[in-house]
């Protein structure tokens, strides 16, 4: 390794590549073998040879690429995609979790983002200025630090919603990641700005948690802002002031989402 690199993970699983140059590959076979992670790659090595994948040609992490049946049975997959999704790797490591997390922090870690913390607070507009920052990805968490000395935890279980936007950061029209989650136990909305591709990569992050919310109900922004907060620890009686509901609508809410069991 060269003497800025250093070795995060280390641990064997299977892997195969799904789409070469756009074409699904259907023949595509599982190839058992180990897997080595880095600060700068990614390195694959199995009977046929080894692949090094620079972790800078990343530009996206996750979907499902399920080009056959033996790929469609494997649950736990990361979708490694390349070239604009032209080319695309996926890696199903022993210890999935783990190895997902030791990913997405080696990918993100080195990046400069831009914060605004906190955007919102129960649910009122807050005058905060974007600041320099930092995200880690940790086991159930992503931790922001910011260089005034913020620091921001945000749950993974605990994510609300998590949208994608264009506001003007800094005098300049960029993409920002609009994350809900709980602060001190309150609601609150962390603002994220960056590169496209490293703000791409952090969205996919922050949607596993969003996903654990997600039901077979269809459920909307306002449902999700309640369940964030029930799971949080907030009363059921304290809802409608915590989130800045009418006590109508949070009863009515209550009883749809015990109809279905959620």
């Amino acid at each position: 390794m060269k003497p800025d690199e250093t070795k995060v993970a280390d641990t064997r699983g299977r892997f195969l590549q799904a789409l070469r140059d756009g074409r699904e590959l259907n023949d595509a076979a599982w190839t058992n073998g180990r897997m080595l992670l880095s600060t700068r790659r990614i390195v694959l090595a199995g009977t046929g040879g080894k692949r090094t994948f620079p972790l800078s040609a990343i530009e996206r992490v996750g979907g499902r690429f399920d080009v056959n049946q033996r790929v469609a049975t494997v649950s736990d997959y990361l979708a490694l995609q390349f070239d604009g999704g032209e080319n695309v790797i996926l890696v199903a490591p022993a210890d999935y979790e783990a190895f997902e997390m030791d990913l997405y922090d080696a990918l993100l870690s080195s990046t400069k983002f831009l914060v605004r913390h906190p955007a919102v607070e129960g649910g009122v507009v807050q005058n905060t200025e974007w600041e320099p920052g930092r995200v880690k990805a940790e086991a159930e968490s992503v931790s922001v630090a910011t260089v005034s000395g913020t620091f921001v935890e945000i749950r993974l279980d605990d994510i609300g919603d998590t949208d994608m936007g264009r506001r003007t950061v800094r005098e300049e029209q960029r993409e920002v990641i609009e994350v809900e989650h709980s602060d001190d136990g309150t609601s609150v909305e962390t603002y994220i700005s960056g590169p496209e591709r490293a703000v791409g990569i952090l969205r996919s992050l922050l949607q596993i948690g969003d996903e654990q919310t997600e039901t077979s109900l269809d459920l909307s922004r306002q449902d999700k802002q309640v369940l964030m907060a029930l799971y949080s620890g907030v009363s059921p009686f304290d809802i409608p002031s915590f989130l800045g509901i009418d006590v109508d609508q949070v009863e009515e809410l209550f009883v749809r989402l015990i109809d279905h069991d959620v």
